[in-house]
């Protein structure tokens, strides 16, 4: 855990933060800035700066969060019509948080391009 790190203080229980979803790997819960009607952030519990920063010993772990992602938006009632799953990386890439974390998206169509 990086001290300073607010992701690894959420996955740490420090603030009381209602999980969607929580196992040995990673937790999910509700962004404070939601950009969509359903806006969940999941987060790897073991810190990680970026998608970047993994290496191929994380390939089970980034497996994990994709089929994660999936149930999660299945159980928030978005997985049928649809849904977007997002990985920012550094400032360029809209990365506002320096650990790992997918932004799962839904409740309404998406656009595109994105940004």
């Amino acid at each position: 855990m990086a001290k300073s790190c607010i992701f690894c203080r959420i996955a740490a229980g420090e603030f009381g933060t209602a999980f969607i979803h929580e196992d040995d790997v990673c937790v999910a819960f509700h962004d404070l800035k939601p950009q969509a009607p359903t806006h969940v952030l999941l987060i790897p519990r073991r810190h990680i700066d970026s998608i970047v920063a993994t290496s191929p010993s994380d390939q089970a772990m980034l497996g994990h969060l994709l089929s994660v992602a999936t149930r999660v938006a299945e159980q928030l009632g978005v997985g049928e019509r649809g849904f977007r799953l997002v990985i920012n990386s550094g400032p360029d890439g809209g990365q506002s948080v320096d650990h790992l974390h997918v932004h799962i998206l839904g409740g309404r169509a998406m656009a595109w391009p994105p940004g």
